[in-house]
């Protein structure tokens, strides 16, 4: 291990990110990890690293690194302007930082969050197996801050990726989302199952890594007495007592009091991370997986 990157400035908000610690619900520790996977997974790939090596996830961009010894990065997720030493730099190829070279990441122009993977992905201190940071818990590293020194590990798995590797760049003006009816949609009257499936709504100001809140069409329920505490999942979609849809994210509480009427289906997910306010999302409601 080595301190191989200093942070000149954090931007927004930068968080290590690996792909989680999923396992934990039972003692009220959520998985977390990157939002936007796919994101984190390909920079990994360009760099050779294994897949769930831990990087940077940048909320807004903003950032300023100085390499402290050569080094080779990957930027992916969002669209925004990358600088080497006040040059543009490629996004979704392998770019290499000599020493004391300077990293600047721009504001993005599409999408909200960039992931920065480094070859041999970042080390640390894990918590229950992971380098996820998790600020509405406290578990693991704190956000970046001014002066921090980035510790580079040795999750290489093989050689730089192909460029070819890159696609689905992400930031769109409306997000189709594919969910699954349940578990609890017995609760909403069969109207608002209808508004689920055709309906559009908007992603709202109020929105963070525990959810995206959506505001739009109410969802009616038949049922109105209390629903006993039941355990959460990321992409559940949740709807309290107003009515609005909300879709939990990484770092969603483990339980919940308010029924859920569906959840979004695998990495569709993935794709809220960059979801800026005013996008607008549909669901695709798919048959019963039960």
């Amino acid at each position: 291990m080595s301190r191989a990157l200093r942070v000149d400035r954090p931007g927004v908000r930068t968080l290590i990110q690996d792909l989680g610690r999923p396992g934990h619900a039972r003692l009220g520790v959520t998985a977390s990890g990157a939002w936007d996977r796919a994101a984190l997974t390909l920079a990994n790939r360009l760099l050779g690293n294994a897949e769930g090596a831990a990087g940077l996830e940048v909320l807004l961009g903003g950032l300023s690194l100085t390499a402290l010894q050569p080094i080779m990065v990957a930027l992916t997720g969002a669209e925004a302007p990358l600088l080497v030493d006040g040059r543009p730099a490629a996004q979704y190829a392998p770019v290499a930082l000599p020493q004391g070279s300077r990293l600047d990441l721009g504001t993005p122009t599409r999408g909200l969050r960039c992931y920065l993977a480094v070859r041999g992905g970042l080390d640390g201190r894990r918590v229950f197996g992971s380098l996820s940071s998790d600020p509405t818990t406290g578990l693991g590293p704190a956000p970046l801050a001014s002066g921090d020194e980035l510790v580079v590990g040795s999750d290489v798995a093989g050689p730089l990726g192909d460029t070819d590797l890159a696609s689905g760049r992400r930031g769109l003006d409306e997000l189709v989302l594919r969910v699954a009816l349940g578990p609890r949609d017995d609760w909403f009257t069969p109207e608002a199952i209808d508004v689920l499936d055709t309906a559009t709504w908007e992603v709202s100001q109020g929105s963070d890594r525990v959810g995206t809140r959506l505001s739009g069409p109410t969802l009616t329920r038949v049922r109105h007495d209390e629903l006993p505490s039941e355990g959460l999942i990321r992409g559940a979609v949740q709807v309290p007592a107003d009515g609005q849809p909300l879709v939990f994210g990484p770092d969603h509480p483990t339980t919940g009091g308010y029924p859920v009427i569906a959840c979004v289906i695998g990495t569709d997910a993935d794709a809220l991370a960059q979801a800026a306010p005013g996008t607008i999302v549909r669901f695709d409601l798919r048959p019963r997986p039960w």
